[in-house]
């Protein structure tokens, strides 16, 4: 993937072109997300034929004045086009606005969590902190907030998170719980809302899970487990994995970990690391599931993850990113651990790695 960008590949006027764009982002992102959530581009969708003005005014109830600066605006952004009868179609980017899945998880994710956070970019860059996570609430990281999050933002934010892993975990249990593997106890890092720990209780009916998890979350996860009458097969840690003091419990065949270390820098990622390498025996595994931007099939998919490590510095927690994989491995190297297995294109941007502990000879 890296060598996407040994070479600028845009004309001069295709530059001047993205720098206009850039230089309106925000206006761009609002324009957009404003047609699709007043059902504008879906009203303009079914009038197969093309639709006036007045019409789409009529349609959506809001003013004429309204209707055309927002029209206008898209024209330009190759959301729609017109023709010469004054008529409006949806192009082919309008036509993923509204129905991408993928397109709007991003935006819903972009407008109630990193907006406004965004703003704050340079002190975080300049201070190392997630300067713009003022705009969500008083917590020292995102993570410490999720479970206090208004519900829409909840939302956006879960939503996001699960959209990926959900692709994912479907191939990636199957490889985890492979009978080799003999796994009878498992120790999840991160369990975020449980969403592993019950998928795992349903595909091996025999595994133990312990979830290690902030208390908000650690709670938000409880709750669904006990819902479902799992209890017995799954229990909880609440910890601050951020505190080097903090060891994890042991005795463990596994530890996984799902699209938690890209929460972390380097230097946190190695304490991690080597606190799980005190959890498993010596035989053990550490399953990582991330998303690594050079690891992607698609730029497209790249430039997602790019941009999103911009959220992690100006919001989540100042220093985390959505890393290189080449940088993430010099991780894994320096806590002590050879990755035995490698499994790239899972889901939609997922790699896979088995780490084992590095034997001395």
């Amino acid at each position: 993937m890296a060598h996407l960008y040994n070479k600028d590949k845009r004309t001069a006027l295709e530059a001047k072109h993205l720098a206009q764009l850039i230089a309106h982002g925000p206006i761009v992102f609002q324009v957009a997300k404003v047609l699709r959530d007043k059902g504008i581009l879906r009203i303009i969708e079914e009038a197969r034929t093309g639709i006036t003005l007045a019409d789409i005014t009529a349609k959506s109830e809001l003013s004429e004045y309204g209707v055309r600066v927002l029209l206008e605006a898209g024209l330009g952004m190759e959301m729609i086009t017109v023709d010469e009868e004054g008529k409006y179609y949806l192009a082919k980017t309008g036509y993923f606005i509204l129905h991408d899945a993928l397109t709007n998880v991003n935006m819903n994710f972009v407008h109630d969590i990193c907006y406004k956070g965004v703003y704050h970019l340079e002190e975080a860059i300049e201070t190392g902190k997630p300067a713009g996570l003022k705009e969500l609430g008083n917590w020292n990281t995102i993570y410490e907030g999720l479970s206090q999050l208004p519900s829409q933002q909840q939302k956006s934010w879960f939503e996001y998170d699960h959209f990926f892993s959900d692709i994912a975990f479907p191939r990636v249990l199957k490889h985890v719980y492979k009978p080799e593997n003999q796994i009878k106890k498992l120790l999840e890092i991160g369990g975020n809302t449980g969403k592993w720990a019950l998928a795992s209780t349903q595909f091996d009916k025999e595994v133990k899970i312990t979830i290690v998890d902030l208390p908000g979350q650690a709670a938000m996860a409880k709750k669904n487990i006990e819902a479902l009458g799992l209890s017995e097969r799954v229990d909880f840690y609440p910890a601050n994995v951020l505190d080097e003091n903090v060891q994890f419990p042991t005795g463990y065949d596994v530890v996984w970990m799902s699209q938690f270390l890209d929460c972390f820098s380097e230097e946190e990622i190695v304490s991690i690391l080597q606190r799980c390498g005190k959890a498993i025996h010596e035989e053990g595994a550490i399953y990582i599931l991330e998303a690594f931007w050079d690891n992607q099939r698609f730029e497209t998919a790249a430039f997602c993850l790019q941009q999103l490590s911009i959220y992690f510095t100006a919001i989540a927690n100042g220093n985390s990113q959505m890393y290189d994989s080449r940088v993430f491995k010099k991780c894994i190297e320096k806590a002590g651990f050879d990755i035995v297995e490698e499994i790239e294109g899972i889901g939609l941007s997922h790699t896979l790695l088995k780490c084992k502990k590095r034997q001395l000879h």
